[in-house]
């Protein structure tokens, strides 16, 4: 028995047919949103080369970044529920988690990040003493008759950690012949440009920056030397867009480590993108590039890597003050997420 259909009612089979295909795929289609806080450094490029190549868009991710210009702002912001992530050194998270805030370290994404410059006078006192802190410092004071003026970060910045370990620890340098003056990010790299420090902390792509623009300057050390194997910027998260959105998260990290990999074996492929979040209009991308392959900054994504170098450099911290005692780290690192987006490369 032959079966007939009219036109309409086969156009709206179709249309309905259409409709229960398409429906999965916008679905499919709808971005997470991810509310992501990072400090302006080099250490959190990771972040700005996922956003900037459109992979986290491709991924079903809406990353909303928000930039912070100091650590405490940022780890304000983070324990108030507007944050879901935040690009940062470690030892402010560290911090948090130990006062209650319910955060973790999923992702770690750059170590170091920092240089030790020095003026021509100082620079010369270096080279006259073979790099010897000490003997640096003591020659540069009995010349000049003052203290060395050295520019860093405020207390518990992962530059300043690096220098006072670098100065005391290592260089057993006389407190008596340098004057350290802390200050913010870009304030340090103007007083070396300006001339108003004899040496200073600087962070990448900076300390590039006014090498390049000031030859006379001299790269002394970098974090790594002042510090080894000192910790940088991690990426953490909230346990509430944790438990939200566990997927999303896995996808996070996973762009994390093709992020990484991708500034470590072609840095000039990542330079765009880190250059619109921390040089638009100032720096050059070959700049940039030279920076990301600086000595002063190394990139890796496995959070197991940093714990134990987070355990000295936040020992060391109780030794210059900057807590009481060290934060428990137990429950701080979880490299899970890090250990299945690696297992699918």
């Amino acid at each position: 028995m032959a079966v007939f259909v009219s036109r309409r009612s086969a156009l709206q089979s179709v249309a309905g047919a259409a409709s229960a295909i398409a429906l999965p795929s916008a679905a499919r289609a709808q971005s997470v949103p991810i509310r992501v806080g990072y400090v302006p450094v080099i250490g959190a490029s990771a972040l700005f080369v996922m956003d900037g190549a459109g992979w986290a868009k491709e991924a079903g991710l809406d990353l909303k970044l928000t930039r912070f210009d100091s650590g405490p702002a940022a780890i304000q912001a983070f324990g108030s529920g507007t944050l879901d992530a935040l690009a940062i050194g470690i030892a402010p998270v560290a911090v948090a988690r130990a006062k209650g805030l319910d955060v973790k370290v999923v992702s770690a994404a750059g170590t170091g990040g920092s240089a030790f410059v020095a003026s021509a006078a100082l620079g010369e006192k270096f080279a006259a003493a073979n790099g010897d802190q000490a003997k640096a410092f003591a020659a540069f004071r009995a010349a000049t008759g003052r203290r060395a003026k050295l520019a860093t970060l405020p207390p518990g910045g992962v530059p300043t950690v690096a220098l006072s370990h670098w100065l005391f620890k290592l260089g057993k340098v006389d407190p008596a012949d340098v004057e350290v003056v802390q200050m913010g990010i870009d304030a340090v790299q103007q007083a070396m440009l300006a001339g108003t420090a004899d040496g200073g902390t600087v962070l990448e792509p900076s300390a590039t920056i006014v090498v390049g623009r000031k030859p006379e300057l001299k790269r002394i050390a970098t974090a790594q030397q002042m510090f080894p194997e000192i910790p940088g910027v991690v990426l953490a998260v909230t346990g509430a867009f944790e438990k939200a959105q566990p997927d999303a998260l896995q996808k996070l990290v996973g762009l994390m480590v093709r992020a990484t990999d991708l500034i470590v074996k072609t840095p000039k492929d990542a330079a765009p993108h880190v250059v619109k979040a921390l040089g638009a209009g100032i720096v050059e991308e070959s700049t940039m590039t030279a920076a990301l392959s600086s000595p002063a900054v190394g990139f890796l994504s496995n959070p197991a890597e940093i714990v134990a170098p987070t355990q000295a450099m936040l020992a060391y911290q109780v030794e210059i003050g900057d807590f009481p005692t060290a934060p428990a780290i137990a429950g701080l690192f979880d490299p899970q997420y890090w250990q299945r987006a690696s297992a699918g490369k």
